[in-house]
């Protein structure tokens, strides 16, 4: 009776060393995952900023074309609301 006790009692405490394992191998994926997580938002946070600055370069790039070529730019707008408009209309 008293072996079936110790080896009981050592059962538990291997199953209880597998768990802490598990566990601490838990954590550490958790942590993992949060700093990947952490660094793809700040990548994306970088890239926001550079695509929302390259949007205002394009819009002040427009609005000088619009002002030095003023005929042609209703020219375009013109026709490209024709074609739109052609487009969506067959729809």
């Amino acid at each position: 009776m008293e072996t079936t006790r110790q080896s009981t009692g050592e059962a538990v405490e291997r199953a209880g060393e597998k768990v802490e394992r598990v566990k601490a191998g838990a954590h550490e994926a958790v942590d993992r995952a949060a700093e990947v997580t952490h660094r793809a938002a700040e990548v994306i946070g970088e890239k926001s900023d550079q695509v929302m600055d390259a949007q205002e370069r394009l819009m002040e790039h427009a609005r000088e074309y619009v002002r030095e070529n003023p005929v042609t730019s209703l020219g375009i707008a013109l026709g490209s609301g024709f074609i739109l408009s052609r487009l969506m209309g067959h729809r």
